[in-house]
């Protein structure tokens, strides 16, 4: 079961960051929406009502909760950017995965908004300087406190877990997401 849950594995902070680690979580984030694009677009309504382990949220779910996480993730960094001992914004992920547009809304509003969103993410963290990453703020579920690069790997991480989810939900190999490795292939 831990496999279906986790297919890349658990989320699991690092103390330090390289600089070409950091570049690849850039990269990675920076890629994310174009793989979903390719992913859900050619799907057929069938298709969009799979689940990838039983009980799990359909196809269609694990994308409009992507994008809501992705608009969550990116408002906690602005607001550690400019709030002093911010408290993260939580939401029951549970019940938005049961409200109208999560069951029924069509996918390509949330990959625009996915796109949308990355793109500003994105240029948020490509500006931050040393001094910005090393914010943090507090994850009052996970009772942790958070530096923004462990925010960005993250954000990063969610992306490519929900990834891994749907591509077990269409019957494929789940692709593999592993920071040390995807860091080496960084010029």
């Amino acid at each position: 079961m831990e496999h279906l849950q986790y297919p890349i594995g658990r989320f699991s902070a690092q103390t330090n960051y390289t600089a070409k680690e950091i570049q690849a979580l850039i990269t990675t984030m920076e890629r994310s929406p174009e793989r979903y694009h390719t992913l859900l677009l050619p799907l057929t309504e069938q298709e969009l009502a799979k689940t990838y382990r039983s009980g799990s949220w359909t196809v269609r779910q694990l994308l409009h909760h992507v994008a809501d996480v992705h608009m969550l993730n990116f408002l906690r960094i602005k607001k550690t950017l400019t709030e002093e001992n911010y408290i993260a914004t939580t939401i029951e992920m549970n019940a938005w995965a049961l409200t109208s547009d999560s069951l029924t809304a069509p996918v390509d509003y949330s990959l625009l908004m996915l796109e949308g969103i990355n793109k500003r993410f994105v240029y948020v963290v490509k500006s931050m300087s040393e001094e910005d990453f090393s914010k943090s703020y507090y994850h009052p579920v996970r009772q942790m406190q958070f530096d923004l690069r462990q925010a960005v790997h993250m954000a990063v991480w969610h992306l490519e877990h929900h990834q891994a989810h749907i591509e077990l939900a269409l019957g494929l190999t789940p692709h593999k997401f592993n920071l040390e490795q995807v860091a080496e292939t960084i010029n």
